[in-house]
C-alpha cells in the first residue's frame, strides 16, 4: 500500500480546488449569485477533506450550509420569498427522510452504518437550493463518482476492498452539490 501524499501536496491541492471552486463560480455568475457559489464551493471543499480524513461531516458546516442556502433563496428569488424557503424546506425534508429510511434500512439488514448521520444531512441540506432534478444528478453523480474511485483504489492496490469498506460519501457528495449548484446556475 502506497503512502498518502505529504501535508503540503494535500495542501497545495486543496488550495488549488478552492481557488478553481471560487473563480468558476465568480466567472458562472458575477454577482451575488457568484458570491454564493464561492462560499459554497469553499464550504463543499472543507466537507470532502474532512470527510476524507475522519469519516465525519462537521454539524458546524453543514449549518453554515443550510443558512447559506435560506438566505440564498430568500435574497435571490425576493419575488417567491418564502414561497422559494419553503419549496427548498420541502425538499430538504423530503431527501432527509428518503437518506434516512436508506440508512436505517442498511443498518437493519447489515447491523452495521452504512451511511452516515451527516451525509443524511448534507444530502438535505443540498435540497434548501437545488431543484429535484439536479438533486438526482448530484446524487447519481456522488454515487458513481465513489464507485468509480473505491473499484479502482480496489484494483490498482491502493487499498484493499471488500465488502466492509468504508466509503466516505461526504467526500464525493460535497463537491458534486458545488458542481449541482453550477449546472443549475448555467442552465
Amino acid at each position: 500500500m502506497r503512502p498518502l501524499p505529504s501535508i503540503a501536496t494535500q495542501s497545495a491541492v486543496a488550495a488549488t480546488l478552492a481557488v478553481a471552486g471560487v473563480l468558476g463560480s465568480l466567472l458562472a455568475a458575477p454577482s451575488v449569485e457568484g458570491a454564493f457559489g464561492a462560499t459554497l464551493a469553499a464550504v463543499m471543499l472543507a466537507i470532502a477533506a474532512i470527510d476524507a480524513r475522519s469519516r465525519i461531516i462537521p454539524n458546524e458546516l453543514t449549518a453554515i450550509t443550510a443558512i447559506l442556502a435560506l438566505v440564498h433563496e430568500a435574497w435571490l428569488a425576493p419575488d417567491a420569498g418564502l414561497h422559494a424557503v419553503g419549496a427548498g424546506v420541502i425538499r430538504a425534508a423530503t431527501i432527509l427522510l428518503l437518506f434516512w429510511l436508506l440508512s436505517a434500512g442498511f443498518r437493519r439488514l447489515r447491523g452495521r452504518d452504512g451511511l452516515g448521520f451527516g451525509d443524511v444531512k448534507l444530502a438535505a441540506v443540498a435540497g434548501l437550493f437545488l431543484d429535484w432534478f439536479t438533486i438526482v444528478l448530484v446524487v447519481e453523480a456522488a454515487a458513481l463518482s465513489a464507485i468509480i474511485v473505491h473499484l479502482s483504489s480496489g484494483l490498482f492496490g491502493r487499498r484493499p476492498l471488500t465488502a466492509n469498506t468504508e466509503i466516505p460519501f461526504g467526500l464525493f457528495l460535497a463537491p458534486a452539490i458545488w458542481l449541482g449548484w453550477l449546472y443549475q446556475t448555467l442552465i
